[in-house]
């Protein structure tokens, strides 16, 4: 292979929309964060994420906002849920840290909850077991429960509302990785009170970076606004009563998102054959496993990456060799500075098999990285609650993701494939 097979890269319209959208923004000098892009896009994504069920609160049609990142959309969905400080959040482990710093941010405390077997996401017995646990601690209930669909896959959202009804706790879904994702033919993001999105450059549709909230009604959609705007009041001059923060969608960045909603379909469908592409290509392969969605019929998944378990006694070659070395830059697709790490290991990290599967497709030119470190595991949130049952820290020391971007071809499964066939003593 001569070029080198990404996760999930950024994949631009061929009509060149993007472009056209971005260059508009230019020529009009709307380059700040509002303007016609970002009302298009909004609109574009309230009719893509549009629910056959009405509104819970019966005041019409779910509203979206666009903001500056996945991130800024969990924060301000907390905040919209009176979370604050000494409160409590239920929100599932095996998870990207942003789904758990916006709660700390707010200054109340995660409570981490592990994930079910099937989807790998929010085990909702667990959830209860933690709710009663809180309250009988704490003396009243969390403020919210954050469910992520984890690579894309959907979680027990009927079991999760149910829970979340009876003890009357608001649902934020975090659906960054859900992009397009459907429970029962509804997309995910639309059961809970709020919905998060995410269009980093590797999510199935990209802004560059970015977000969006997705909220019940215009009364929260008007009220998200003013706290993405700096809560200002309408006065001639800057009135603030209310803390706000700077999240709104820059314009040009919305233009790149209104190009990328006309291949959003494009995209899912893309990731849906490369899964099923790796199904086929890997079921008679020892000691590998791939992970699917739950067969009953109401999981309709994204796949935003494929992911893979191998078995621990399954030998790969340079295995001998996992973890002797320091990584000194960044792995799995990771941006920025990267704190240098004085240990090679930590005291919960995948086993050697598939530390040494990452490197072996590395030095062959493909990008794969270890599934998400259970955030219970992490050292920042040490001393938060948790309730656990084994299952994300198992998954994480077998797992592993692969390519599935539009990008990757057939034959670049193929080839994907046949390197870990080569990989395997």
């Amino acid at each position: 292979m001569t070029k080198r097979i990404y996760l999930c890269l950024a994949h631009m319209s061929d009509t060149g929309l993007e472009q056209k959208y971005i260059k508009e923004a230019f020529d009009t000098n709307w380059v700040v964060p509002l303007g016609p892009n970002v009302n298009g896009f909004e609109k574009d994504l309230e009719e893509f994420v549009a629910s056959p069920q009405p509104s819970p609160e019966g005041k019409g049609g779910k509203r979206v906002v666009a903001l500056s990142a996945g991130t800024a959309a969990v924060h301000l969905a907390l905040k919209a849920c009176g979370v604050g400080p000494g409160d409590e959040v239920c929100v599932q482990s095996f998870t990207f840290c942003a789904s758990s710093h916006p709660i700390t941010y707010l200054g109340a405390t995660p409570v981490f909850i592990d994930s079910e077997k099937d989807t790998w996401n929010m085990d909702p017995e667990l959830l209860e077991e933690a709710i009663k646990d809180r309250i009988a601690k704490t003396g009243k209930a969390p403020k919210a429960i954050v469910p992520v669909a984890l690579y894309g896959m959907p979680y027990q959202i009927d079991r999760i509302m149910e829970i979340a009804d009876k003890y009357g706790i608001p649902v934020i879904e975090d659906a960054a990785e859900g992009f397009g994702s459907k429970y029962k033919g509804q997309m995910l993001g639309t059961f809970g009170k709020y919905g998060v999105l995410s269009f980093n450059g590797n999510k199935m549709i990209t802004t560059s970076g970015g977000g969006a909230l997705i909220t019940p009604d215009e009364e929260s959609w008007r009220e998200i606004m003013m706290y993405a705007t700096q809560y200002r009041e309408s006065y001639p001059y800057y009135q603030h009563e209310k803390i706000g923060y700077n999240y709104r969608m820059s314009n040009i960045c919305a233009g790149i998102g209104r190009g990328q909603m006309t291949v959003a379909n494009d995209h899912i469908a893309h990731h849906k054959h490369v899964q099923a592409l790796y199904e086929e290509l890997l079921k008679d392969v020892n000691g590998i496993h791939v992970h699917t969605q739950p067969g009953d019929g109401g999981y309709d998944s994204n796949y935003w990456l494929c992911t893979i378990t191998l078995d621990p006694d399954l030998k790969i070659k340079g295995q001998e060799n996992a973890y002797k070395t320091i990584v000194t830059g960044a792995v799995g697709g990771a941006a920025g500075v990267i704190h240098a790490a004085d240990s090679a290991t930590t005291d919960c990290q995948p086993n050697d098999n598939v530390e040494a599967l990452r490197v072996f497709l590395d030095q062959a030119g493909i990008e794969a990285r270890p599934v998400w470190k259970p955030m219970h595991k992490q050292p920042v949130y040490r001393d938060a609650p948790a309730y656990t049952n084994g299952v994300s820290e198992a998954i994480f020391k077998i797992g592993m993701c692969l390519p599935a971007g539009p990008y990757v071809t057939d034959d670049d499964v193929k080839y994907i494939v046949d390197t870990i066939k080569d990989a395997i003593v």
